[in-house]
């Protein structure tokens, strides 16, 4: 029930959302990171946030600052973000005006997410995933069913991913509202040359997605509206899509003015909407007299100067902060558990992958996996998931689209409720489309919400190459994975580290991409036997960033300058340890277990030891990660070198040929490696 208290306080935050424009204008030398306005928008926002409850989950776009105000929060609070001030309670100074994340008692909570052209969809959708699978199985009991609300412009809604999401919303029926605020501009593009139709047709194509149209302009209706959508989404648990016709009243951003690419006539079709000028023309229909409007005005003028004036005196943050929060803490410290037990014969990697995950839903509910072809039909194209539906069912395992971005980008989401979210991209090819969230969602929010919203999660990707398997099932993407900050990436070469640091990718608290060599799952690979071990006890936790010795030189060749090492990871350990046998004694190989992070320590004291090295690895060379790790070596240990730190790669080809005849050519093997040993041992 719309009462008019309720319509003076949405007045009243309107005075404070224009005086706050309008002193940012003023102060543009001070107000110098870029920044949106909510001026246009406000009356959907305003009645957006005041119908959300605490459970609730809130995904607001950066030209919602209105929302923010509706839900309770200080103009002061804002302005420490718009200012980059160290007290910025959403991301400490680190990121854009109105880019908020926060858990607040009393509050909607509002997860991490980017500059929100789209790309904020998908982690909302798995928060929405996230919830109906808490309900299902009984691991929450919310007082209120709670509702994900994605708040986003018209423009971004053509992103490839908010189909995604869409699809999955969908398909699995998710109690989410997503909230288009369409003001027909996408920074200087108008709606008639980006797009053939607006969010509200286009989501007819999305069979069980409901919709509604509301004047987005008019408060009373966007408070009519929102209520029965939010009442309907907390009964119901489906999705639907709200397509909200805002006037755009301000700049796009403080970058981008709106005198530079609108019209005079443009600008002034759009003030006929102002949503102002209708809400105190129902408020003085109410009864409210014109002169005590113009006071709460000039009341919120006063206001918003004083919170400004304590928001520019706010300190800058201490630079030494800025390393801070890059990752949450690990709970996986250090080496426990038994490694090798007695009287277990050996076992392939592919079972202990299997059954490390196996062990791990067992043990932890809160735990799901989720994947192209991982459901009970088939149990994985490598059979690494064969049998986990039927043991857990399809809630707990189950199969997606191919819908890699979505995948990959949920598990924000589903982490930020509690879950602990397994995913799987079948081959480390189709990694590319899922890029875009690794880099602008997952690895930057730990650090963005200054440790409010890690994403815990393991994503699971088989990769190398063996057999034929020709250039989109082959491919090598460690380098292109380490390139990303802020996640963690292993690949484990046999039984007993892929299952100790799958069990430590659980304990930790970040998002962990495991690396599982498909030549190596099975050894079928000649010369890959050395990968089957027994497999560990369930308890058997390997910590990140702890190299291994797989094979140590005899101390009397190190004495006497006559050894050399290698350093490797996956199949590399194995085309090493070959090459090794034709030089008995003379070679000691370290196994770096995990890309990162990786055990420097352990490479600069064993390559001071021996003075000379070989970096080996099955990607392409030219500008790898092996290629970086050599440069660190020489950098480190440039004094103790009795060569050039040499590397051994793949040939420089955009793929992996099929032709094996080809595919051997292309990559390293124990033989080229030997050839390299040879000349460095001679150097």
């Amino acid at each position: 029930m719309l009462t008019k208290e309720t319509m003076l306080k949405a007045y009243r935050l309107m005075m404070t959302a224009k005086a706050m424009a309008n002193i940012y204008d003023e102060n543009r030398p001070i107000c110098k990171y870029v920044h949106s306005t909510s001026l246009g928008h406000e009356a959907i926002q305003l009645a957006t946030a005041f119908l959300l409850e605490e459970d609730d989950f809130v995904s607001p776009y950066y030209r919602d600052e209105s929302m923010m105000l509706g839900m309770g929060y200080r103009p002061y609070e804002m302005m420490l973000q718009l200012l980059a001030k160290a007290d910025d309670p959403f991301t400490g100074g680190r990121a854009y005006y109105n880019h908020p994340n926060i858990r607040r008692e009393g509050f909607p909570k509002i997860i991490h997410q980017s500059s929100a052209t789209g790309m904020q969809v998908i982690p909302t959708t798995g928060v929405a995933q996230g919830i109906k699978y808490q309900e299902s199985q009984k691991l929450k009991d919310y007082p209120i069913p709670p509702v994900v609300i994605c708040s986003l412009g018209d423009g971004s809604v053509t992103e490839g991913e908010v189909s995604e999401a869409f699809q999955f919303a969908c398909l699995h029926q998710l109690p989410i509202i997503y909230l288009i605020q369409d003001n027909d501009w996408g920074i200087s593009v108008s709606s008639d040359e980006a797009r053939t139709m607006n969010a509200y047709e286009y989501a007819a194509g999305f069979k069980g997605m409901e919709r509604v149209q509301v004047d987005g302009s008019d408060f009373a209706d966007s408070y009519k509206t929102m209520a029965y959508t939010i009442d309907w989404v907390r009964k119901e648990r489906k999705p639907i899509l709200v397509h909200a016709k805002v006037p755009l009243l301000g700049h796009h951003t403080s970058g981008v003015r709106k005198e530079w690419y609108r019209t005079e006539e443009d600008l002034a079709k759009h003030e006929l909407n102002n949503p102002v000028p209708k809400l105190r023309k129902a408020l003085l229909n109410k009864g409210y007299k014109a002169e005590f409007l113009d006071q709460i005005e000039q009341e919120e003028i006063a206001f918003v100067a004083a919170e400004f004036a304590l928001a520019v005196a706010a300190p800058d943050p201490d630079p030494s902060t800025v390393s801070d929060h890059v990752f949450a803490p690990s709970f996986a410290t250090a080496e426990v558990g038994t490694r090798c037990p007695e009287g277990k014969e050996k076992s392939m990697m592919v079972d202990a992958a299997l059954h490390a995950i196996e062990e791990i839903l067992q043990d932890h509910p809160n735990a799901l996996f989720y994947g192209q072809d991982v459901g009970k039909r088939l149990g994985g194209v490598f059979r690494e998931a064969a049998t986990l539906a039927d043991k857990f069912g399809d809630e707990r395992v189950f199969n997606t689209a191919i819908q890699e971005a979505y995948i990959i980008g949920s598990t924000v989401g589903m982490s930020a409720v509690g879950l602990k979210p397994i995913v799987e991209v079948q081959f480390a090819d189709y990694i590319y489309p899922a890029i875009n969230q690794l880099v602008t969602e997952i690895s930057k929010s730990c650090y963005l919400s200054c440790g409010k919203y890690p994403v815990s999660c393991i994503l699971r990707v088989p990769i190398g190459a063996y057999g034929g398997g020709g250039p989109y099932h082959s491919g090598s993407v460690e380098s292109t994975l380490a390139t990303i900050k802020g996640i963690k990436i292993a690949y484990p070469s046999n039984v007993a580290d892929i299952k100790g640091l799958m069990k430590a990718a659980l304990l930790d608290n970040n998002p962990v991409v495991m690396l599982e060599h498909k030549g190596l799952y099975w050894s079928k690979v000649p010369g890959t036997e050395d990968a089957r071990m027994p497999e560990p006890d369930r308890d058997y936790v390997l910590p990140f960033g702890i190299g291994n010795v797989v094979l140590a030189a005899d101390e009397a060749c190190v004495e006497n300058g006559e050894s050399l090492c290698i350093i490797t990871y996956g199949m590399g350990v194995y085309w090493a340890k070959n090459a090794a046998k034709q030089f008995p004694g003379q070679v000691e190989v370290v196994d770096l277990r995990t890309i990162y992070p990786c055990d420097e320590a352990l490479v600069f004291s064993t390559v001071r030891k021996h003075g000379k090295c070989i970096v080996l690895t099955e990607e392409q060379l030219r500008n790898s990660f092996c290629e970086a790790l050599a440069g660190r070596i020489a950098q480190n240990c440039f004094t103790r070198l009795d060569a050039p730190v040499q590397t051994i790669g793949a040939l420089d080809l955009p793929a992996v040929p099929m032709n094996m005849g080809l595919e051997a050519a292309m990559l390293p093997n124990a033989d080229k490696v030997a050839a390299k040993i040879g000349w460095l041992l001679n150097y």
